[in-house]
């Protein structure tokens, strides 16, 4: 078999993006015509925009080009991302198995009235992700008991899981330690604390209408929740998790605690046996399946766009027309956003969009600390709402529910979009915008 050259670029190429729009049109365009966001596995529709990327692909033999999508699939970051929805998956069963999850959502309603359920999880995740600067960890966190507090108040699980995502990403934007936040002032020249400076003064106003938002929409749900004897000890492994968590732990770490605890206490309180905590995480570990091969499948399709030049034809596309610090501003946006539609991963995003923007900064006069904070913003943005990026399948995977179905409570992610784009038409904040 003839060797591949990791490291040939081709020239820019709009057919390149293809598979992203099969796969667009399979889903998401399919379901609508359907009115049934469950008759088209998002499995399917990854294998057959995965079947077209190869085919169209440049590369040589049929065979290289199975290997380079293959590549792609395998990659670091990818790999990174199985292994947490694995240690996920183990937890949250055995969480579930020995009655912490129902021990948490317990506790949780007696402590909040129903009509401030939803908004009292959204600050939760708010805190949680600011604290631990991970979406993810947030979500794993929080999605379970998100759940469980729908089913017992009477509320659908996607309005809860719409919750969740949108708290995560509040933090994932703005957390000092969120790789979001280190990548974006990296590559543009920038102190953290001064991106935070421009950042929150977007980003916290939209954080207080939206949670407005889920008050007024949380306030009209009536909760028919009898209360429960709350199992303090059960409580234990969730608040471990998140103590943790907030003291800034990895995410793997944070996940194989939670198993740990989550299992000790379970055979301590003859919640769980030994087989039967080897049962649940068994089981948790399968019901992460589907979600494991979509982002494998999604990995190798995004790396054969990138590959083929469609990454490449859309920044140059994006950056062509500039002729005033506002119209660079809004490429800078455009440009992290469609990296992240390409990528399905938003410090991915940055790490290619990053070195672009900043010599788009340089050139047109934008302060670097709000060239960082837009970068970080738009691609917070769009991270919180694709179908197929590792925030919702997370929380879908958790849950029974469609990634689609999620979408439509997502308010802070859109409320983000809207006031980053209200920032650049009226130079939002005046201070740290250059003349």
């Amino acid at each position: 078999m003839e060797k591949i050259d990791k490291h040939i670029r081709h020239t820019p190429n709009p057919w390149a993006l293809i598979p992203l729009g099969v796969f667009l049109i399979t889903y998401l365009v399919v379901s609508i015509i359907a009115g049934d966001f469950y008759k088209m596995p998002i499995t399917v529709a990854f294998v057959i925009a995965s079947v077209v990327a190869i085919v169209l692909s440049k590369g040589g033999k049929f065979t290289n080009r199975v290997e380079q999508f293959c590549r792609g699939a395998a990659n670091s970051n990818i790999m990174l991302m199985v292994l947490i929805f694995i240690l996920a998956g183990a937890f949250a069963q055995t969480a579930k198995s020995m009655g912490a999850i129902d021990a948490t959502v317990n506790l949780t309603m007696a402590l909040l009235p129903s009509n401030l359920l939803a908004v009292g999880i959204f600050i939760a995740a708010c805190f949680i992700s600011l604290s631990v600067g991970t979406s993810v960890g947030t979500i794993v966190a929080l999605a379970p008991v998100a759940v469980g507090i729908a089913a017992k108040a009477g509320m659908p699980e996607a309005f809860m899981l719409g919750v969740v995502v949108s708290g995560a990403m509040f933090g994932d934007n703005l957390s000092f330690i969120s790789d979001t936040t280190i990548v974006a002032t990296r590559t543009q020249g920038c102190e953290m604390s001064d991106k935070f400076k421009v950042n929150i003064r977007i980003a916290l106003p939209i954080a207080l209408v939206a949670g407005l938002l889920y008050l007024l929409k949380g306030w009209g749900m009536e909760s028919n929740y009898v209360p429960e004897t709350i199992e303090w000890v059960k409580v234990i492994p969730y608040l471990i998790v998140l103590v943790v968590a907030v003291c800034g732990v990895n995410v793997i770490v944070v996940l194989f605690i939670g198993i740990l605890f989550s299992g000790l206490i379970g055979l301590l309180t003859g919640g769980l046996d030994f087989w039967g905590w080897t049962g649940a995480m068994g089981e948790g570990i399968n019901s992460m399946g589907e979600l494991i091969i979509v982002t494998l499948l999604a990995g190798g399709m995004l790396e054969m766009i990138r590959y083929n030049g469609g990454i490449d034809w859309l920044m140059q596309k994006l950056t062509q027309r500039i002729h005033s610090t506002k119209s660079a501003e809004i490429s800078i946006a455009a440009l992290v956003s469609f990296a992240n539609i390409c990528t399905a991963n938003n410090t991915i995003a940055l790490i290619m969009s990053g070195p672009l923007a900043k010599d788009i900064a340089d050139r047109f006069h934008v302060d670097p600390r709000r060239s960082a904070s837009l970068l970080d913003m738009f691609s917070c943005f769009i991270q919180g709402i694709l179908p197929y990026g590792a925030q919702l399948l997370m929380a879908a995977g958790l849950s029974q529910v469609s990634p689609i179905e999620i979408m439509q409570y997502l308010y802070y992610p859109y409320l983000l979009g809207i006031g980053g784009m209200l920032a650049i038409l009226f130079q939002y904040p005046r201070k740290y915008t250059l003349s």
